[in-house]
């Protein structure tokens, strides 16, 4: 049986949560205020945890980060309402498994539930010890051998970055990964960071393109209470919380000059300062950083200090776009298939001959982040056992029509030109028929046209033809579905 805490000043909610619960299996522990839940964690560890956002004491994002630094691997689950769901989605980036949103429905509480227990480590009294303190004894503990939870496919240039992962991965290196957005960046780092002698401690992932130049400093490093508008709690920033392990800042290059000077210091002395603070905090903390553009060719046009990329670059990784690794594209499908199944409880098997051909032909400009949600959105759609062409998003089946360019400026030295066939146009007999085709071809290449002036936004390819972006969607699904009767 699973202990979970559910933490929410509204008592009725507890209530019904421990009661609903209890009858599906888990051991409920309740606590109305963040204090008495820290408490009752301290006192005994649960297997997960079920935090309402607004406490009276603390808001989610302070009690997650109290939380982890108690128990860094306790799935943490955060109840929302609609509209704190952006605010729940960035508490997610600190750690966070998952959220749901209130009026609470009882089935989805219960399957975030059973998959974050699922995810979460099974050996928790090995590798989920209480911290001590914030500054972490070197280990010198040798790292397990650890099963990877990725799926990494088994192109050989993929199997040249786990080997470089393998040599890295034991060391202390700063490491530098470079890939397009959605290629995988973030699983190679945890991958790092999971074969390494730091493996039993944090990994804190950032997304720097997401800070703002104001709240940087403050993600990062934590400020002190009072320390400005605002400030009405003390915070601890995402280094502190990596403390022992391993932090990871995705598009390290949208990073303002100024952060980037606080940043070469923490790599430099290995110490930091909370805004407002007066006291150096030490710091024993592996730094992988990724970009999806060239930090040196940053470092020559004056965005990105050369000191702080020479800190940083003292081993990187390459990791190529799915494109340039077709023979993964059906592995990954398949997995996606496979956790998408799982999710919406659906049975779909596998994918029609003309679905494999079109997707090793796609492109991907999105790599595994557009695959993924291609997937899962054939599979919502697909009823019988084979997902057809028909689930398909309208751009991807008609690519070699619209003819789009995966851009990348930045990593052309990464990218290979897709040559796509030409495909033979029909000529039919000078009819209804035919002149029903002939007219919605006609409109379908002043769609294209439209789409291409706009670079494929689809609201504004809308305005410049006059309709709105419904009759847009429409005529092109008459095209996609007319052209499917011939």
């Amino acid at each position: 049986m699973s202990n979970i805490l559910v933490i929410d000043d509204d008592t009725d909610i507890c209530m019904l949560l421990n009661r609903y619960l209890s009858k599906n299996g888990f051991n409920v522990t309740t606590a109305h205020t963040g204090k008495a839940a820290l408490e009752s964690i301290m006192n005994q560890t649960p297997d997960i945890v079920l935090c309402d956002f607004r406490l009276d004491d603390m808001n989610g994002g302070e009690l997650l980060e109290r939380i982890k630094q108690i128990h860094t691997n306790i799935p943490v689950i955060i109840m929302t309402g609609y509209s704190d769901v952006r605010t729940a989605v960035n508490i997610m980036k600190s750690g966070a498994f998952d959220y749901v949103t209130k009026p609470l429905l009882p089935e989805e509480i219960l399957h975030t539930l059973k998959r974050a227990l699922a995810e979460s480590p099974k050996e928790k009294a090995e590798n989920d010890e209480p911290a001590k303190n914030l500054v972490s004894e070197p280990d010198t503990r040798k790292p397990k051998k650890h099963k990877s939870k990725y799926v990494f496919g088994r192109s050989p240039i993929f199997k040249t970055i786990l080997e470089q992962i393998q040599l890295v991965a034991p060391t202390n290196f700063s490491i530098i990964i470079y890939g397009e957005s959605g290629s995988g960046k973030e699983s190679v780092a945890n991958e790092i960071h999971n074969n390494s002698a730091r493996a039993h401690k944090p990994f804190i992932a950032i997304d720097c393109g997401a800070l703002s130049k104001e709240l940087a400093s403050s993600e990062l490093f934590g400020h002190e209470k009072g320390s400005f508008t605002g400030a009405i709690n003390q915070k601890i920033g995402s280094f502190e919380l990596a403390n022992g392990g391993t932090i990871f800042l995705d598009e390290i290059a949208n990073l303002s000059y100024d952060i980037q000077m606080a940043l070469l210091r923490v790599v430099q002395e290995r110490k930091m300062r909370r805004v407002g603070g007066v006291k150096d905090i030490d710091l024993d903390v592996r730094i992988i950083v990724a970009s999806n553009e060239r930090l040196s060719e940053s470092a020559k046009k004056g965005k990105f200090r050369e000191d702080l990329y020479h800190r940083f670059n003292e081993f990187s990784i390459e990791v190529p776009p799915l494109r340039n690794r077709r023979e993964d594209i059906m592995l990954f499908a398949d997995v996606f298939l496979e956790k998408t199944n799982a999710e919406l409880s659906k049975s779909v098997k596998g994918f029609s001959d003309e679905v494999i051909r079109i997707f090793n032909q796609y492109p991907w400009p999105g790599n595994l982040r557009e695959l993924n949600n291609v997937v899962k959105r054939a599979t919502l759609l697909t009823a019988g056992d084979l997902v057809q062409v028909s689930s398909l998003p309208f751009e991807i089946t008609h690519y070699d029509q619209l003819n789009f360019e995966p851009e990348s400026p930045s990593m052309h030295d990464m990218r290979s030109p897709q040559v796509m066939p030409e495909q033979p146009k029909k000529v039919l007999p000078l009819s209804d028929q035919g002149m029903k085709h002939a007219s919605i071809d006609a409109e379908f290449e002043l769609i294209v046209e439209a789409l291409k002036k706009c670079n494929y936004n689809k609201s504004k390819a809308a305005q410049l033809l006059n309709i709105d972006r419904k009759t847009l969607y429409n005529k092109m699904k008459q095209y996609k579905e007319f052209n499917g009767e011939l």
